[in-house]
């Protein structure tokens, strides 16, 4: 497409001075069969380029194991037949409201917290996956006739992290893997933020909702030349579970935008397109002020109150926008495509067969071992899914409180086979003492790793130890069961066998739903609590009543007309049967 650089105040293309109009869209969050559409709504709306983070922990769930990197590639070129330039951001952490901030969480588990600084072992990591990124990043370069006008150096790391180093030779390993377009960082608009996270001749930009020029005029006292760009305008923002659902005014939002253009500005629509956070791959967030308080896990959906809605339907935030961009444009704007079809008729699941939590996990979990104290998530090797621990409280002794040191996140606890109750936070205390002898269940679930703040990489599950009264209860015997494991129709059919408890039972839940004229849906799961659910082996993702959520959206492609397998792990109580309805 041409010769993409940096100018003393702006960007030039083959020489003349061009403006991006970004928007965010992740690919890892859109269904493949659903790109083109939304690439052409970003068109739609007035932009000329798309933005995408790369997960890690996505493509490399095991060291050296890849999987689907080529995902980025075959974006990338949609984005060029969409006519669209690309802004990639790999990171290597990403936040993206994502699960470990795009870390895998093998690799935390490995340095600890020497991620995200110049340690050798965590730095060689790196360097392995940016060179098996740059397959999909070098050859579709603008320089090559490729959509890549520029590639970020990690992101935000001003809020993290000191260590110039670190970003220093970030910035070298990208070149070194044949990144020759311009390179940027992106921090708030903050002074400490901007001089600890940018790179001497690398282009600095900053993150903000509102405020534009006071934030450029940050940026300009610590970068007197070069373009301004807002890489992140947050149009709106995500929402946890259990919490309020976020929306933002598209008056407000659009007024905000105008201001970025007038002060000549380019700019990174956060999010144009949100979409879906699906295989409970959300990530988590602390509460308070400096990050360090209560776990507040993020919900599924990442609609993040964006200009297009989760299914691709423009939404009043579109229209507004696109008044605004259209005064940039070079000529008319293309009128948005046709949204997508949806379920003709909505469809109710029937369920034949059903198998118990343990049942599930000793058919398709992992080995179960004994250790003196609870192992974490990590040393089982579970990323996404869930841990049973169990351990005996000797007897006979009189009843003690039995309480939790170190809980990483929910832990359902039963005794002697009997549900006692659910814990939370830190240090959680079971209501009712426990009388020995007993044995001790606590079913612990990841809701999602820290993707931002000091609490990054922290482990999951019981990291500090089960305690009767005073004393440490040793012995804990532990066994995982990674998400993964549910997604083949196989295993699943054979484990879930015939019949279904009629008391609501937690468990692994086989079924079918038969669809008429498929088309993009939402899931009702009415009186179910908590737990994931799989259409024809595709996870759309973790539910629960806490809300705000109160379904889940189902991708036309990954319907077929007639027969669909349905499955849903619920993790404390079932209710009525699950109803597809259109969108």
């Amino acid at each position: 497409m041409g010769d993409f650089g940096v100018g003393d105040d702006g960007f030039v293309l083959d020489g003349r001075p061009v403006r991006l109009l970004s928007g965010a869209l992740h690919y890892f969050r859109v269904h493949e069969g659903h790109w083109g559409h939304r690439l052409a709504m970003l068109r739609a709306m007035g932009l000329n380029c798309v933005e995408t983070y790369v997960p890690w922990n996505l493509h490399e769930p095991e060291p050296g194991r890849s999987r689907d990197v080529g995902a980025l590639g075959r974006f990338l070129d949609a984005a060029r037949e969409a006519g669209l330039w690309a802004v990639v951001r790999p990171g290597p952490y990403i936040c993206a409201e994502w699960e470990n901030g795009g870390l895998p969480s093998w690799l935390t588990a490995e340095v600890g917290a020497r991620a995200r600084t110049r340690d050798e072992r965590y730095m060689g990591r790196v360097a392995d996956w940016f060179g098996r990124l740059a397959e999909e990043i070098v050859p579709r370069q603008v320089d090559r006739g490729g959509p890549v006008v520029m590639v970020q150096v990690e992101n935000e790391y001003g809020s993290y992290g000191s260590d110039a180093e670190y970003l220093r030779l970030l910035a070298g390993l990208l070149r070194d893997v044949g990144v020759t377009v311009p390179l940027c960082t992106s921090d708030g608009p903050e002074e400490h933020m901007l001089s600890a996270g940018s790179v001497p001749g690398v282009l600095a930009t900053v993150n903000f909702g509102a405020n534009a020029r006071e934030a450029f005029d940050v940026l300009r006292r610590y970068r007197a030349e070069g373009p301004l760009m807002c890489m992140e305008f947050w149009c709106g923002w995500f929402d946890h579970w259990g919490g309020g659902h976020t929306v933002r005014d598209p008056g407000d939002a659009a007024a905000v935008l105008r201001e970025i253009l007038e002060c000549g500005a380019s700019v990174n629509l956060y999010m144009a397109h949100g979409g879906t956070s699906f295989a409970g791959w959300a990530g988590a967030n602390r509460g308070g002020a400096l990050h360090d308080g209560p776990l507040e896990p993020d919900v599924t959906s990442y609609d993040y109150d964006a200009p297009i809605d989760e299914r691709g339907a423009p939404t009043p935030k579109f229209w507004a926008f696109r008044e605004v961009l259209a005064g940039y444009a070079d000529g008319p704007l293309p009128e948005p495509p046709p949204t997508p079809p949806v379920l003709e008729a909505e469809a109710g699941t029937r369920w034949a067969g059903w198998a118990s939590l343990d049942g599930v996990l000793e058919a398709l979990g992992g080995p179960e071992v004994t250790e003196p104290v609870p192992p974490s998530f990590e040393e089982l090797g579970v990323e996404r899914g869930l841990v049973r621990y169990a351990l005996d409280v000797p007897g006979p002794r009189r009843p003690y409180p039995l309480s939790v040191r170190g809980l990483r996140d929910l832990a359902v606890v039963y005794v002697d086979g009997v549900r006692a109750g659910t814990l939370t936070g830190e240090d959680a205390v079971l209501a009712e003492p426990v009388a020995g002898p007993a044995r001790v269940e606590l079913w612990v679930e990841s809701l999602g790793r820290v993707n931002y703040g000091p609490r990054l990489g922290e482990a999951k599950g019981i990291t500090g130890g089960v305690l009767h009264e005073r004393q440490y209860l040793h012995g804990v015997r532990a066994r995982g069961l990674r998400l993964e494991a549910l997604d083949a129709a196989g295993a699943v059919r054979e484990v879930a066998s015939d019949g279904v408890p009629g008391d609501g039972a937690p468990g692994l839940y086989r079924g079918t739903v038969v669809v008429r004229g498929a088309g993009d849906a939402r899931l009702e799961l009415p009186g179910w609590t908590r737990g994931f659910v799989w259409i024809d082996g595709f996870c759309l993702g973790r539910y629960w009543s806490a809300g705000p959520q109160r379904s889940l959206y189902v991708p036309g492609p990954v319907l077929r007309e007639g027969v669909n397998d349905v499955w849903l792990l619920e993790l404390e109580g079932a209710g009525r049967d699950p109803l597809l309805r259109p969108v």
